[in-house]
C-alpha cells in the first residue's frame, strides 16, 4: 500500500544512520530540509543527482536548507560513495525501507515487462516547522537541483 502525502501535510519523522552518526527530522527542526530518495549509490543517475546537490551545497546552506539523501544502501556503501565522488551531503541509510515507505517512495516499478518494488526518485521540501512545502515525484535528474534550490529560496 502506497502512502499518499501531500503539500501541507506534516512530514513523517525520520531518524537514520549516516556515515558520521545519525540524521533526524527532529534534530533539524527550524531548518528547511530537502529530503531526496534515490535508488542506489554509484549508479549513473544517482551519482549525477548526488553530485548536483553536493555542488550546490553552499547555495542550499546560504538559503538555510540542509540536503539529506536516502537510499537502502548501507552506511559503509554511502561512505565509499561520498569519498569516491567527494560529495558534500548527508546520506541516510534506510536498509529496512521504513522511512522510504512512510514517504510513499517505495513503489511498484516496471522494466522490460518485469514488475518489481523499488524506490521512486523523489524529493520533499520540508519547512522549519516540519510541513511539506513541495513534492517532486519521478524526478528526472537534469535541472532538478536548480528547481529545488529555487523552491528553497522562495520559501
Amino acid at each position: 500500500m502506497t502512502i499518499e502525502l501531500n503539500v501541507g501535510d506534516a512530514a513523517p519523522d525520520f531518524d537514520l544512520p549516516t556515515d558520521d552518526g545519525r540524521v533526524s527530522l527532529a534534530a533539524l527542526k527550524g531548518k528547511t530540509v530537502v529530503l531526496y530518495f534515490y535508488p542506489k549509490d554509484d549508479t549513473p543517475g544517482c551519482t549525477k543527482e548526488a553530485q548536483g546537490f553536493s555542488a550546490a551545497a553552499a547555495d542550499f546552506a546560504a538559503a538555510g536548507a540542509v540536503v539529506v539523501g536516502v537510499s537502502k544502501d548501507s552506511v559503509a556503501r554511502h561512505a565509499r560513495f561520498k569519498a569516491k565522488y567527494d560529495l558534500d551531503l548527508t546520506l541516510g541509510s534506510d536498509a529496512d525501507d521504513d522511512v522510504i515507505e512512510r514517504y510513499g517512495a517505495w513503489v511498484e516499478k516496471k522494466l522490460y515487462g518485469r514488475e518489481y518494488m523499488g524506490i521512486d526518485r523523489s524529493t520533499w521540501l520540508i519547512d522549519g516547522g516540519g510541513v511539506i512545502r513541495q513534492i517532486w515525484r519521478k524526478v528526472k535528474v537534469p535541472g532538478h537541483v536548480e528547481q529545488v534550490l529555487a523552491a528553497v529560496q522562495a520559501l
